[in-house]
């Protein structure tokens, strides 16, 4: 008997200072059951992280939502898409593969990795060369403590506030909070 994943269910408010970009989201999460809190809470900063682009890309009139992610390799684990579907930015967090990478770089307008853990950058080093050439990709690094950090923030009922300034991502429930400040790689 197959395992099922594992409905998480967040109230994201986000204030992004540095866009100009405040807005609820109510979102829900499926953790897969090989994913971990700490991934499945990269998930949630990546998105918070890029819901201003709902706004700048897409003039409020898209979708910014998770995918499949684990379930299914076709899919990103966050990805923006316009009113006619197009998709308009494809994110994906951990250290995926080269060839996935490039692929989805063909499929979307933007492209962003977020890789986190201690193996990170023995992984960048691997694969850098490889992700030279397109140019619509962008690859940062989120600190290992703040990524372990956020497993304590997971829980199956969520009221989190991201606060975005200077580059620097605060994500909190109103008890802990941890600052993220992701180091772009490419």
């Amino acid at each position: 008997m197959a395992l099922k994943s594992t409905i998480f269910k967040a109230t994201l408010a986000v204030a992004d200072i540095d866009h100009g970009y405040y807005a609820d989201h109510a979102l829900t999460l499926a953790r897969h059951p090989s994913e971990t809190d700490e991934r499945m809470m990269i998930r949630l900063v990546a998105l918070a992280l890029n819901a201003h682009q709902l706004q700048d890309v897409c003039n409020g009139d898209g979708t910014l939502a998770f995918g499949a992610g684990l379930s299914n390799v076709e899919e990103p684990d966050v990805w923006l898409r316009d009113f006619t579907g197009e998709v308009k930015l494809w994110i994906e967090v951990g250290q995926p593969e080269d060839k996935p990478i490039i692929k989805a770089c063909n499929k979307a307008d933007e492209v962003i990795v977020y890789a986190f853990n201690h193996a990170a950058e023995i992984w960048w080093r691997g694969i850098e060369n490889k992700l030279t050439r397109p140019q619509n990709l962008k690859v940062y690094r989120v600190p290992t403590i703040a990524s372990q950090a956020l497993a304590a923030l997971a829980q199956r009922s969520m009221q989190l506030q991201a606060t975005i300034q200077e580059n620097t991502l605060t994500l909190g429930d109103g008890v802990n909070s941890v600052d993220i400040e992701p180091l772009r790689w490419k």
